[in-house]
């Protein structure tokens, strides 16, 4: 069978049917969460500013070097495909003025974001991610309720073995004095880097933290960590986020290496992930931290804030290994069948009064014959068939046929929603 000549776009996929329930329960499940902890919602464009990326993720990210997906209009303004969503809700609370609101202002998203990197299992170019923003609050419970938000979400979706990594990287007061032990440390070790690390030691220092490579992982093995360098302020505030964790009992650990690589992160930076991964899943599902600077970094005032987010395909192959309980479309218990032109044109007006009662029927009025009617409400599983024929749509009268018995009894048009919520009551 030869393949079809339009397919995906590398790197996007399409969401069928079987998977949409899957979005539907992880879009269900964050929005009781973050509805009991007062976040609000927000949407931001997806298509943004491509130096609004630059001036707060970093111009020597990989995002920003490799992974956006840029245009040019007419107009000749460089926009950009949004790769991650903290920097659009920063803007948005910059432009609508969302300083004047009481402090902090928590929100929430979900939606679609772009990145051109390599696919692969649970990893596409076009991914959908949620998340959460509390931004003008400096106190560390903040962080810590960022975390418990995301690590609740995972957990009320079934998701078991969670693991929550914590780290701070200090803030602007701390930071410099331990990037300037790291660089003198990897330069006497860059033979043991990668090439894209001997190029982030020059840029970036801290994403060499970041890198999978096992040769770097290796050299890394004795590399200055961050928590050493810390001030005292920036002590006492870890010291306070892992306090409010035992107080949690969430599990975690403190991971000297975590850094996440986009350069608005101060302080506490968190990721959480599987520890039951499967062949194909596991890794980080979500994560996230505090960046105390990025509102300065767009042209706002010093603003205080924490966030973090989720992805959602890396949570749906988790939920497959993990066999998490999710509910598909329900079969309907009642099937619709019609016979003749006349029933046919009264089918509609019944079945619309059924949904408005909140009835889900089943039905297949493309095909006349009864026997294929029945055919499919079989297939479907319908324990009850109303049968509307000529004769019966002349008399508003309509046919209550038992699937499993073959028995049926006639009722009146006008009966028949509380004919079929005395039956659904009964099963």
């Amino acid at each position: 069978m030869s393949k079809p000549k339009f397919q995906t776009v590398t790197g996007m996929h399409d969401i069928l049917p079987q998977d949409q329930a899957y979005y539907e329960k992880i879009q269900e499940v964050a929005k009781k969460v973050f509805a009991f902890y007062d976040f609000e919602k927000i949407d931001t464009p997806i298509l943004e500013d491509a130096n609004l990326f630059i001036k707060s993720v970093g111009e020597n990210t990989d995002i920003v070097e490799k992974e956006m997906f840029t245009l040019k209009t007419k107009g000749k303004d460089s926009l950009v495909l949004r790769p991650e969503g903290t920097a659009s809700i920063m803007r948005a609370y910059i432009e609508h003025g969302f300083l004047s609101l009481p402090q902090p202002v928590r929100l929430w998203y979900y939606g679609p974001f772009f990145r051109y990197e390599k696919p692969q299992a649970g990893r596409y170019r076009q991914f959908n991610q949620f998340g959460v923003e509390i931004i003008g609050e400096t106190d560390p419970i903040v962080d810590v309720q960022t975390i418990l938000v995301m690590y609740s979400v995972l957990n009320d979706l079934g998701l078991k073995g969670l693991m929550v990594k914590v780290n701070s990287i200090g803030d602007d007061n701390c930071r410099p004095l331990y990037r300037k032990a790291l660089v003198k440390y990897l330069r006497e070790k860059k033979t043991g880097l990668c090439s894209d690390c001997q190029k982030r030691m020059k840029v970036n220092p801290l994403r060499v933290l970041d890198c999978k490579n096992e040769k770097c992982q290796e050299t890394l093995a004795s590399a200055p960590q961050s928590v050493d360098y810390l001030c005292d302020d920036c002590k006492k505030h870890l010291k306070d986020v892992l306090e409010y964790l035992d107080e949690l009992k969430v599990p975690y650990c403190l991971d000297s290496r975590l850094v996440r690589g986009l350069d608005y992160y101060s302080r506490t930076v968190f990721e959480i992930e599987s520890t039951k991964a499967g062949e194909n899943t596991g890794g980080v599902l979500a994560g996230g931290g505090r960046y105390d600077s990025l509102s300065k970094m767009l042209g706002g005032g010093e603003t205080p804030a924490c966030g973090a987010a989720a992805g959602v395909e890396r949570i749906i192959a988790e939920m497959k290994e993990n066999k998490a309980r999710v509910s598909f479309s329900s079969v309907p218990e009642i099937f619709f069948a019609q016979i003749g032109p006349l029933a046919k044109k009264k089918s509609l007006p019944i079945l619309e009064d059924l949904r408005k009662a909140g009835i889900k029927v089943g039905e297949a009025f493309g095909k006349d014959a009864l026997k294929a009617q029945l055919g499919k409400a079989s297939r479907l599983g319908s324990k009850v068939v109303l049968i509307l024929g000529q004769r019966e749509a002349l008399n508003n009268m309509i046919l209550v046929r038992n699937m499993q018995t073959a028995k049926q009894v006639e009722v009146k048009q006008e009966d028949i929603i509380k004919e079929v919520k005395n039956i659904l009551k009964e099963k």
